[in-house]
This record gives structure tokens, sequence and C-alpha cells, in this order.
């Protein structure tokens, strides 16, 4: 209510009661003045009660929220489920119009700030979580794969000639096949094996540039997070590749947010050389339904470039999942998870290779000596024992994508040493989801030895001298 509608409550019910709620109002408005005014993730989360009067105020500044609206057109946010509208807050119209996804909704104002809040505070994170010159981003409603070809595709018009991309390989179906949608010809780079670690090949990177010849590259598209025995690209040696040819880089940092490593390259790469944007889906990072990501880079007029070549309108539940959830948390809540998902990668450090703190890798040797088919069992083992996430790797496997034949898919190499089961510490991931984890994984490996599987020496370490 404003100042004359409670004045006008102090009739009814005593003015010293009205004047405490009054208070208890301004309290609620006083933090959402400050996130306008600032446009930032607010230090301490608000209550679901903050956060709900915000989203109603929003919402009635929405054409289809008007008293007495008459709304004659295709699209007037018309909804015929009352439960429908509640889920999305009676905010119905998207964000952007039909030539730009940053663009003002004449008639939805509401919506159209919750999205430029949106953009702002991730913004705001984005720089909190490490990279701190990043200059724009905004948030999608496509998952990594499809926010990929968009960035591929707005670099279409500026490199006409260009065909090929240059891609250090990751085992990872969406981003191989991002680049295929967008109409290019992916240049699979195999990486190299370093002790246990797969590395970026550069001198293969720098031999396909002069080879292609630079003109006909459209860039070159690294990874950060990746699951291990694959560590994270040299991302600043590429970003000075690319730098020194002129060519441009897109990062894939699917779940990377979440890591100070992944984003401390990041960083450094656009420090030394050239990124010109980079990727991170929003369910992996910040704890929402699947559905939408964010692109970002170091050149606000680049990032414009790629929200306009978004055809037509969008969906605003990603920006307000993520929006909703940065409030609650605030700087203070998304810190403390990020430093738990820490606290767990110490717990697991022996099965860690050194440069990738996101995923755990354990040999399987023992297992694949004994039989090939106790590797694959292991997997369906754990899955039916309600272990969802965990990867069983075996030697040598096959896959074709999009007509491109990996071979020892699932593995980032053609030919990696030995099978290894694979897990992430991810953000929200708790030391219960761990220890359940290795308890289950202990008897799974119990009941493979007592039907003739070998358990290797650091298979018996796992589930023998951790304290998790």
């Amino acid at each position: 209510m404003n100042s004359d509608n409670f004045n006008l409550s102090e009739k009814i019910v005593s003015p010293s009661y009205i004047r405490q709620g009054s208070q208890a109002r301004r309290g609620h408005e006083q933090l959402i003045r400050q996130l306008l005014e600032q446009g930032k993730c607010p230090e301490e989360g608000w209550s679901e009660s903050t956060v709900e009067l915000f989203l109603s105020e929003l919402a009635v500044m929405d054409s289809n929220n008007f008293l007495g609206n008459c709304g004659v057109g295709e699209r007037e946010g018309r909804v015929a489920s009352s439960l429908v509208a509640r889920r999305h807050y009676r905010l119905i119209h998207g964000i952007g119009r039909s030539g730009d996804i940053a663009a003002i909704q004449p008639k939805a104002a509401g919506s159209s700030l919750l999205n430029k809040l949106t953009n702002s505070v991730v913004l705001d994170v984005l720089k909190l979580a490490g990279v701190r010159s990043v200059a724009s981003c905004f948030v999608v409603p496509m998952a990594t794969g499809m926010s990929l070809t968009l960035c591929f595709l707005t670099l279409r018009h500026r490199r006409p000639k260009a065909r090929y991309i240059i891609w250090p390989r990751i085992d990872q179906k969406s981003c191989f096949k991002s680049m295929i949608t967008a109409g290019f010809e992916p240049v699979v780079v195999e990486n190299v094996l370093e002790g246990d670690e797969l590395r970026t090949d550069l001198e293969a990177v720098e031999r396909k540039i002069e080879e292609l010849g630079a003109e006909n590259i459209l860039c070159v598209h690294s990874t950060t997070s990746c699951f291990a025995p694959r560590v994270p690209d040299r991302l600043e040696e590429l970003s000075s590749l690319c730098s020194k040819h002129d060519i441009p880089h897109i990062v894939n940092n699917a779940y990377g947010v979440q890591s100070s490593k992944c984003m401390h390259l990041i960083q450094q790469g656009a420090r030394v050389g050239r990124i010109d944007a980079f990727v991170q889906s929003l369910d992996k990072n910040f704890m929402v339904p699947v559905g939408g990501a964010i692109i970002a880079g170091f050149d606000e007029s680049f990032i414009q470039e790629i929200s306009k070549m978004y055809p037509g309108r969008a969906s605003a539940s990603p920006s307000l999942d993520v929006l909703i959830t940065l409030l609650t948390l605030g700087v203070c809540g998304y810190k403390k998870y990020l430093s738990e998902r820490k606290v767990r990668v110490v717990h697991t450090s022996p099965f860690y290779t050194a440069k990738n703190s996101s995923s755990l890798t354990m040999s399987l040797d023992g297992l694949q000596a004994n039989s090939d088919k106790a590797v694959t069992q292991l997997g369906s083992m754990l899955f039916t024992r309600q272990v969802s996430g965990a990867r069983v790797i075996p030697l040598g496997k096959e896959q074709t994508v999009s007509g491109h034949t990996f071979r020892g898919f699932m593995s980032h190499s053609e030919s990696y040493p030995c099978p290894y089961l694979n897990a992430a510490s991810a953000v929200g991931i708790t030391r219960e989801d761990v220890t359940v984890c290795i308890k289950r994984l202990d008897k799974c490996l119990k009941t493979l030895k007592k039907e003739g599987g070998a358990v290797s020496s650091s298979d018996q370490e796992l589930h023998q001298g951790l304290d998790l």
C-alpha cells in the first residue's frame, strides 16, 4: 500500500499498529530499492515474502494484469489455467521483441524490468566468481548447446567465407552438434596424454590454422569444465593463438562458473589474448531447472549482436528462475555453496586429476583385467542402486555423432590407456551424497569381486581409507 492507504487504514485499526506494519513494508521496499539502484546481487539473501512481493509488483506492471484491460491482439498474455498463471507469477508476456531478445516490451514493463535486472545481477555474479573484466551478458532460454550455436551463427556474419571450427576434442555430444547445427565443419584436434591427464595439443591447433588458413576458420571452440581425466583447455595459450591469427574464440564454460579454476582461466585468457564469448549453463551452476544459459563476453557490442540474432520473443522462465534463486541466496549464500563444493573436492582429492577440480576419476584396470563385462556391469549396478551421474568408461567404445565417428568415445581420446569410473563434484553436492555413493560403490565392487572380478589397489584405497 502507498502512504495514503496507510493513513486511511489508521482510521480503521489502531494507528500504532498500522505504523508498525508500514515500517515492515518499508523494510521490503528498501531491499527492492537497493536492487533497482545498484543492479547487483544482494549481499544477504531475501526472504520469500520479499521476493514474492517484488514479483507481484512487477506483474501488475504488465498489460495482461491491468484492471479493465481490453486485449484484442493475438498475443495478449491470455492463460487458460490459473495454475499455469500462478506458476509464472502472472508474468506471461516473456522477454524481448521479435527483433531483439533484449528489447523492451511495450505491453510488459514488469517483464522487461525483470529481464534487465536478471542480466545485471548475473553479470555481477560472474564478476564475483572470478571473471572481473566481463563487460556484458544475457540470459538466453536455451541450454548450452543451442546457445553455442547462436554464437557461431552470429560469427557467420562477421566471417562469411569461414567454414571450419577448430575444436580440441571433448566427448560431449551437444558441443559437437552445436557446430554441425550452425552449418560448420568441426575440425577435431585430439588431446595429448600427459601423465594421467588429457591436455590441449597446441602444436596441432596451430598446424590446423596454418593448413586451413585463418580466413577459412570461423573460430576456435575451447572448453573449460569437463570430465576427468580430460582437463580444461590451455585457454591462455589458445587465446594468444587466436589473437595472433585474428581468429574468434568461443569458450564452452558449461558448469565452470562454480569452479574458480575455470573462471580464472577465462579471465587470464581474455587478459593475454582473445575470448569473444563464453557460455555457461544455468541449471549446472545455479541449481535451477534445465532450459537456460548465460552468454557473456568482454566486448559489449558483440554480446548485443548475439542477442539480436535470437529470432523472436523468448520465454522468461529461465530469467525468472535464476533471479529468484540469486535474490534468495544472496552473495553470501551462493559463495557458501561454492565453498562447500571445494570442501567436497578436498575430501576426494586423491582421486582427482591435478588440473581438474570438478571431476573424480578412478581407474578400473582391476575389473578390466578380469572381464570386459565387469566394467560396464559396474555402471549398471550403480544406476540400479540409485547412484545417478556416475559414468563408467570402458575401452574402445565407438560412437558416431552427426556423421563423425569417435573412437574411444567418452574418454576424450582415441586410445586412453585404461577404463575408469567418473563422477562430478558439482555445486549443491553434499557430504551425505559422497558418503552414500562411496558406500554403494564399495558394495558393488565387493559383489563383483565375489563373482570373479578383481579389485585394484586404488579401488581398495577408495573404500577403505577415505573419511568422506
